[in-house]
């Protein structure tokens, strides 16, 4: 393992340490990602330079017995383990992830050529309140916050400014979704926190 990342180039080798850093940050390197400037999917090189070195970087984390799981179709490569060390989520924050999956399937369900989905803000909350899992309105900073908290991880994209937050606000979900928990898992979760009054707890994701 030694041998094959000293016989790199020094800016192979800081492509090395770059995905590594970001997989160990991130959790997940996405394929594509939406650019807001140009309205379009961006190639992330990112992805293509994990790629490459794949072999290395499994290694490397074998070590620490977490999986680097690579998924051609989503387009996504992320980490997978017992070992990964995952970020204390507030409730709403727990509650968006779990509705977003739901939209996710649902959409992918229907006839689509893409791995990726589009929803609004007004959206989430109205199957936040068919669900029963809000028993009152998150403030705008709230919503802010968790917004910003699953960009940063991937899983969605705004596609209108965070300022400017309505119902109609648009939110791209990346297909990283699909891999955070599978369907029935998510399904399950939903009725159990639907029968709990709400809390201001936090949960580990």
């Amino acid at each position: 393992m030694i041998d094959y990342y000293e016989e790199l180039s020094p800016e192979e080798q800081r492509g090395v340490t770059e995905s590594i850093q970001q997989l160990t940050r991130q959790t997940f390197v996405l394929e594509r990602r939406y650019d807001r400037k140009t309205k379009r999917y961006q190639v992330n090189r990112d992805y293509y330079q994990c790629g490459k070195h794949l072999e290395f970087i499994r290694a490397y984390f074998a070590i620490l017995e977490i999986e680097v799981v690579e998924n051609s179709q989503l387009g996504v490569i992320y980490l997978r383990g017992g070992q990964v060390v995952g970020e204390k989520l507030s409730k709403l924050a727990t509650f968006y992830i779990l509705v977003l999956k739901l939209i996710y399937d649902e959409q992918m369900s229907a006839v689509s050529t893409s791995v990726n989905a589009v929803t609004s803000l007004g959206e989430i909350h109205e199957k936040l309140g068919t669900y029963r899992l809000l028993r009152k309105q998150p403030s705008v900073t709230e919503i802010r916050r968790t917004l910003a908290l699953l960009k940063r991880y991937q899983l969605i994209e705004p596609l209108d400014v965070l300022e400017e937050l309505d119902g109609q606000s648009r939110l791209v979900i990346y297909p990283t979704i699909q891999v955070v928990l599978m369907g029935d898992d998510v399904r399950a979760l939903v009725e159990s926190y639907g029968e709990e009054d709400e809390g201001d707890g936090e949960t580990e994701v």
